[in-house]
């Protein structure tokens, strides 16, 4: 008997938790940016090659050894992807594309986790001249959780979690194009 009442408890949470998960949101955009003394021009060029992205990107700076390999289309233009391979799960593995540019304004960008963690998210590079030699850069990353997993959103802060490590990206962008 008890045996059955425990049983019937665990069922009814977990019931809940389904239900519950039926109402919480899916998707989150999380922005950040950061003002950078260079031309537009220049952040934009920096931005778009990936063979540049050691030189910034948090994530695959948190392994020295990510081994990283330039696929598609030629670095720099849309369709070019950087595949990415560390033994660090922070870093993991994926791949970054190029899906849209627009010369000056906007890069476009589909992440792809394939482990320890498989999902998918976008994120957009927006630039803004304040003057001709300074640029305000804003990130704006989207992602999710199918349900029943959004669930999960009510217990980890994405916001705090992610926009962390964007904002140590865009400074390590700004230290780079600022020496």
């Amino acid at each position: 008997m008890i045996l059955f009442k425990i049983l019937a408890t665990l069922v009814a949470l977990i019931a809940i938790l389904l239900i519950v998960a039926l109402f919480v949101k899916n998707k989150y955009t999380i922005t950040r940016e950061v003002t950078i003394n260079s031309s537009v021009e220049d952040v934009y060029d920096y931005l778009r090659f990936h063979k540049n992205q050691k030189q910034y990107n948090h994530w695959l700076q948190l392994d020295l050894n990510v081994r990283t390999e330039i696929k598609g289309k030629p670095d720099g233009e849309p369709g070019s992807i950087l595949f990415f391979e560390s033994k660090s799960k922070k870093a993991g593995t994926g791949e970054w594309e190029n899906t849209g540019l627009i010369k000056n304004k906007r890069i476009e960008i589909e992440l792809r986790f394939l482990h320890p963690y498989q999902f998918t998210a976008t994120a957009v590079l927006s630039f803004k001249p304040v003057n001709e030699h300074e640029t305000q850069l804003t990130w704006d990353y989207h992602s999710g959780m199918d349900w029943p997993k959004n669930i999960t959103l009510l217990f980890i802060d994405m916001e705090k979690i992610i926009g962390k490590d964007i904002e140590t990206t865009l400074g390590n962008i700004k230290r780079q194009l600022e020496k």
